[in-house]
């Protein structure tokens, strides 16, 4: 793994410090005055080191976000609570598409570098636990994890299928610790089976699953059926695809609003989002997961997604749901 150098916490807070100084973070997003934050707002998909370059070797060439400028940038969306959700470790085999997800498909870092973020700013930051599902020792480096205060498993992105042994392993995990497991489904690429993932949420019905990315937001389309593949789908779109279904029939499935693949979910079709978000308001979290290092609306897909919520929520009550309390509850924050 191409992780970023330690920081000592001095260090870490006097660069922090330095960026916040000089960075531009929205007022009206941030506070009421002084030091106030207006409503709080829980995060819950970022990531350390995220933005970087790899060459054909996945040896990172290029400089990523800044520990400084990801506080920076959670602040300026007014987040008062990140979950980090770290990669798993750097290997190449199938699960990995040797090597194309290390860095989780980019330069991402894994659970040491957010422990140390989350014990530099234990008020801000809380963070996941992950490695490679199909690694011998994944359970046992999980659980390590976990027990440090991890509150949940993921981001799960891997080639492998929903339902294989490996994946039940860390089904069976997140039970056993009451934490909830984050999957990124990609049809081809990561999390196999959804069509399949049904028999999961039957036979782990204590655990709660949290589905993200392409090709769970585009099953929000019924006529998804057609084309599986195509993952960022545009236009007007059905109700009742797979997705919206394992919502409403599963009490243990939640989603994550997160990345370009959310924010596409809802600008496609505004009519669609409004009823979306009105009856799915209780399974539904707001993330961010964008590498930009500004919270500005024009480069930040974050942002967007959280006008989105904003904009599309039925009222009030509902938005606050998908912006703190359906998260607060789900990771006991």
């Amino acid at each position: 793994m191409n992780a970023s150098p330690a920081l000592s916490r001095r260090d870490f807070l006097l660069s922090s410090a330095a960026a916040l100084a000089t960075a531009h973070v929205p007022l009206s997003a941030a506070t009421t005055g002084p030091g106030l934050i207006a409503e709080p707002i829980i995060d819950i998909h970022q990531h350390t080191n995220y933005g970087g370059a790899r060459d054909a070797a996945f040896r990172q060439i290029s400089p990523a976000r800044t520990h400084a400028q990801l506080r920076t940038h959670q602040l300026g969306l007014g987040v008062t609570k990140t979950i980090l959700l770290p990669s798993g470790r750097d290997a190449f085999r199938p699960s990995t598409i040797n090597g194309r997800s290390n860095g989780l498909e980019s330069t991402i870092t894994g659970n040491e570098d957010c422990l140390a973020f989350v014990r530099a700013f234990p008020d801000e930051f809380v963070f996941g636990a992950n490695e490679i599902s199909d690694l011998a020792d994944a359970t046992t480096v999980i659980e390590k994890y976990l027990k440090l205060g991890a509150v949940l498993i993921g981001e799960q992105k891997f080639n492998v299928e929903c339902d294989s042994a490996e994946m039940q392993k860390l089904y069976q995990l997140a039970e056993a610790y009451r934490v909830p497991i984050l999957m990124h489904w990609q049809i081809g690429s990561y999390n196999q089976g959804f069509d399949r993932f049904h028999t999961m949420l039957k036979k782990y019905s204590k655990v709660n699953f949290i589905g993200h990315a392409q090709t769970w937001w585009a099953n929000i389309d019924q006529a998804c059926d057609n084309d599986p593949r195509n993952l960022y789908p545009r236009g007007k779109l059905t109700p009742g695809g797979l997705t919206d279904r394992y919502l409403r029939d599963y009490a243990n499935m939640f989603g994550d609003l997160s990345a370009g693949s959310g924010e596409n979910a809802f600008k496609r079709d505004p009519d669609h989002a409004r009823a979306f978000l009105a009856r799915h308001q209780d399974k539904l979290m707001f993330g961010s997961d964008c590498v930009d290092p500004t919270a500005n609306l024009a480069v930040c897909s974050g942002a967007r997604q959280l006008a989105q919520v904003r904009n599309f929520a039925p009222n009030k009550i509902a938005e606050r749901k998908m912006l703190y309390e359906n998260a607060k509850q789900l990771f006991r924050l």
